[in-house]
C-alpha cells in the first residue's frame, strides 16, 4: 500500500520505522526534571542529619518557642539565628536521629542576628560552608528546616536577589542579605540555605508577612566572620565612637564649595563625655562627613567604617562646623 500525499509530502503508516519519533524531547525534559530531583535529594541526603530543632522555653511571657539550627562541628556546636535563642534561659536541641539534648549559648551577635550553641555530644554530622560571594541569581536554593514545628521539612525554590539590607533588633544594617522565592515559615530561622552541591550558603532569617515568596537569609560569609569571634568570646568585637547621629542633607553650594563628595552628612545629636568622641573633642551639631577620608553620608555608612576599622587605631575624622571642615584625631574603643 502506497503513503497518503498531503501537501506533496509522504505521511507513512503506523508500522513504518520513518514516522517521527516525539520521545527524545519528553526523554530530555523527563531527564532535566530527573537530575533536579536528584541534586536536592542528594542535597538533603548529605545536609539533612546536620540540621536540628531547637526549642526554647521560660522567655518570660513568650513562652516558648521554636527555629532551626545547623551542626557546623563534630563536637557539637550549633550555628542558629539570634533571636531564636536571644533571652532563653533553657535550650533544648532535638537531632534527626531522635536524640533530645540540653543546650548551652556559647556566643550571640544580634547585629547580625547569628548564634552559635552547643550540645554535648560529640562525632556528629555537620555542614560544609560554601562561599556566597560566588552566588548569582537564578541559581536552585534549597532550605531544610522545622516550619511550624514540622521537622526536616524540604523547600526549594531560587535566588531572587543579591545584595538587599535589612534591619536588625538593634538597628544595624545587615548587608549582602540573600532574598529568594524558597518557602519558608516561623520555625524555619536559623536553618541552613544550601545550594545544589550541599555547600551550605546562608542562614535562614526572615520572611516579609503577608508576602508570598520572598524570604531572606544570612549570607555564610557574614558567618564565617562571626563564628570565629563568638567562638572565642561570645560576641563580635565593634569600634565605637561614643555618640548619637542622624542623618542630614547637606546644601549643595556649600558641599560644592567644599570639595565634599557627599550629599549628606552624619549630625551629631549627642556626645557621651567620656567616650572616645567625647575625648577627642568632637561636638554636637557637628556633621561628620568623612572618616580617614572616606565619604560618610549616613550612619549606615559609619557602622560600615567602624566595622571594617581596627579597634585601637587612630582616625581622621571630617566635620563641617558651621561653615569651617575640622579635622579631628578620634580613637575608637571596643564596644562593650
Amino acid at each position: 500500500m502506497e503513503p497518503m500525499l498531503i501537501e506533496g509530502e509522504a505521511i507513512p503508516e503506523a508500522h513504518d520505522r520513518r514516522w517521527p519519533d516525539a520521545g527524545p524531547a519528553e526523554v530530555s525534559d523527563l531527564d532535566l526534571l530527573d537530575a533536579y530531583s536528584r541534586a536536592v535529594v542528594a542535597v538533603v541526603e548529605t545536609v539533612g542529619p546536620a540540621v536540628v530543632s531547637i526549642s526554647v522555653a521560660g522567655r518570660g511571657a513568650r513562652g516558648q518557642g521554636a527555629g532551626s539550627g545547623l551542626i557546623i562541628a563534630p563536637d557539637g556546636y550549633v550555628l542558629t539565628n539570634s533571636h531564636v535563642v536571644h533571652g532563653a534561659p533553657r535550650l533544648h536541641v532535638t537531632l534527626t536521629d531522635g536524640r533530645g539534648l540540653s543546650a548551652s549559648l556559647v556566643g550571640e551577635d544580634p547585629a547580625t542576628d547569628l548564634a552559635v550553641i552547643r550540645v554535648d555530644a560529640a562525632g556528629l554530622p555537620h555542614g560544609t560552608l560554601g562561599d556566597s560571594r560566588a552566588l548569582r541569581a537564578g541559581q536552585l536554593a534549597i532550605a531544610i528546616g522545622n516550619p511550624l514545628g514540622f521537622e526536616s521539612t524540604v523547600s526549594t525554590g531560587v535566588i531572587s536577589a543579591l545584595g538587599r539590607a535589612l534591619r536588625s533588633t538593634t538597628g544595624r544594617l545587615i548587608e549582602n542579605i540573600i532574598q529568594t522565592d524558597v518557602a519558608l515559615n516561623p520555625g524555619n530561622s536559623g536553618g541552613p540555605l544550601v545550594d545544589s552541591r550541599g555547600r551550605i550558603i546562608g542562614i535562614n532569617t526572615a520572611i516579609i508577612a503577608m508576602a508570598q515568596g520572598i524570604s531572606f537569609s544570612i549570607p555564610i560569609d557574614t558567618a564565617k566572620w562571626v563564628v570565629p569571634q563568638l567562638l572565642a568570646r561570645g560576641r563580635v568585637r565593634r569600634a565605637y565612637l561614643g555618640l548619637a547621629g542622624q542623618q542630614r542633607p547637606l546644601d549643595r553650594r556649600v558641599a560644592r564649595a567644599l570639595g565634599l563628595a557627599t550629599r549628606s552628612a552624619v549630625e551629631v545629636i549627642s556626645v557621651e563625655p567620656a567616650s572616645p568622641a567625647g575625648r577627642a573633642g568632637l561636638r554636637q551639631a557637628d556633621l561628620i562627613v568623612a572618616m580617614s577620608d572616606r565619604p560618610i553620608g549616613s550612619v549606615d555608612d559609619l557602622h560600615r567604617f567602624l566595622a571594617e576599622w581596627t579597634i585601637g587605631e587612630p582616625i581622621s575624622l571630617t566635620a563641617l562646623r558651621g561653615a569651617d571642615l575640622v579635622r579631628i584625631r578620634v580613637t575608637p574603643a571596643e564596644w562593650a
